[in-house]
């Protein structure tokens, strides 16, 4: 094959490939550098233009049920390759996953619009707070308890705040600050639903506090769940703790990257048309390979919608992770629910295995099976 005819049949495939692509964002097709931080307006335009609307779950999702969520965060860390783009879903065990590979921008999409408010949320928490101390006293709103310090361990600052008594007047100020952070100071466009979702988002902490649990919506189930407290003072497979909160290094890193701009809230369905393209389209944009797609179980999910035989949401998100830019490094992170889908029941709250799996080799599964 000559070269020019070479360099006709790579166009013509890429046509054909991208001609079955629904268009999702009007970027630029050129490679472009990605910026050390993203402006308020490229932020928001990043939020909005890659959102779907929003979907619904069967649960709210205010804090992880995910109690061993730190068992794979070693293996994580030596094998994630740093520097690189992250995507993943749910709410603060991303936070842990960020601060283990040191992504330079990440994505968490998810379903549903209210984890994009409780992460703006999260976000301003951050911008605000010199260290984890004066963060948790933020996020619960209790007065700082004495004795706290940067040389404090997440047990010793989460149980002080166990005792501590919530605050109304603090409450009512943070809440205030947080509305006020993200629509006048960072000028997002927020609905009236999204305010609305911040109330219940962050008055949900501060009326449970540290023992704030993952609850199905409507109430029930909470009993078997995990505490926030618990998830934070937990351990890895080694018998350290590397939550996000574990250390002002963690918690650092991801208050870098929130004050940047660069940890952006998605909501999408990983099954749907837009959102998982879009992300993908902006870091192909940027020249940004992905180094760990964090999927929890919601594949699981996905393999039960549409026909029973194929189903339809599945099919759509191997078609759209397919997009995203990946190489032989790259990494799916996924928790298998135990009792869902033949996998052996382990406990109740206790039930996650987790994994780490090349996403190349398992989307050339994904993709053969969709056929």
């Amino acid at each position: 094959m000559n070269k020019r005819r070479g360099v006709y049949f790579a166009t013509t495939v890429l046509i054909i490939i991208l001609a079955g692509i629904p268009a999702v964002m009007d970027w630029r097709t050129s490679a472009e550098q990605l910026p050390a931080r993203l402006t308020d307006q490229e932020f928001w335009k990043l939020v909005s233009e890659s959102s779907e609307p929003g979907g619904t779950f069967h649960s709210e999702n205010l804090v992880s049920n995910e109690i061993r969520f730190q068992s794979i965060v070693p293996e994580l860390a030596r094998a994630a390759v740093p520097g690189r783009a992250y995507i993943g879903v749910g709410s603060e065990q991303n936070f842990t996953y960020i601060a283990a590979i040191h992504p330079v921008i990440a994505f968490i999409v998810d379903i549903r619009r209210g984890n994009l408010d409780l992460h703006l949320i999260y976000k301003v928490l951050f911008e605000l707070s010199a260290d984890r101390v004066e963060f948790v006293s933020r996020l619960f709103s209790r007065e700082k308890p004495a004795g706290l310090s940067a040389a404090s361990s997440a047990a010793d600052i989460f149980a002080a705040y166990r005792k501590a008594t919530p605050s109304k007047t603090l409450y009512e100020q943070n809440l205030k600050t947080i509305k006020t952070t993200l629509t006048v100071k960072h000028g997002f466009q927020l609905s009236t639903g999204d305010l609305e979702s911040i109330d219940f988002v962050y008055g949900s902490w501060f009326r449970y506090g540290p023992d704030i649990r993952y609850e199905l919506t409507g109430g029930g189930g909470g009993g078997i769940f995990p505490t926030y407290f618990a998830l934070m003072t937990t351990t890895d497979s080694e018998g350290k703790n590397r939550s996000y909160l574990a250390s002002e290094e963690t918690f650092r890193t991801v208050k870098n990257l929130e004050a940047r701009n660069m940890i952006v809230p998605v909501v999408g369905n990983f099954g749907g048309p837009k959102a998982l393209r879009a992300v993908a389209a902006y870091l192909n944009q940027k020249a940004t390979v992905v180094s760990v797609f964090y999927t929890s179980n919601v594949e699981q999910y996905l393999r039960q919608d549409g026909s029973r035989f194929k189903p339809v949401t599945w099919g759509s998100f191997c078609k759209s992770t397919a997009t995203i830019p990946i190489d032989s490094r790259s990494l799916f992170l996924r928790s298998a629910r135990a009792g869902f889908a033949g996998q052996n029941v382990i406990g109740a709250g206790d039930n996650f295995v987790f994994q780490l799996n090349p996403i190349r080799s398992d989307l050339n599964s994904c993709l053969a099976t969709d056929r």
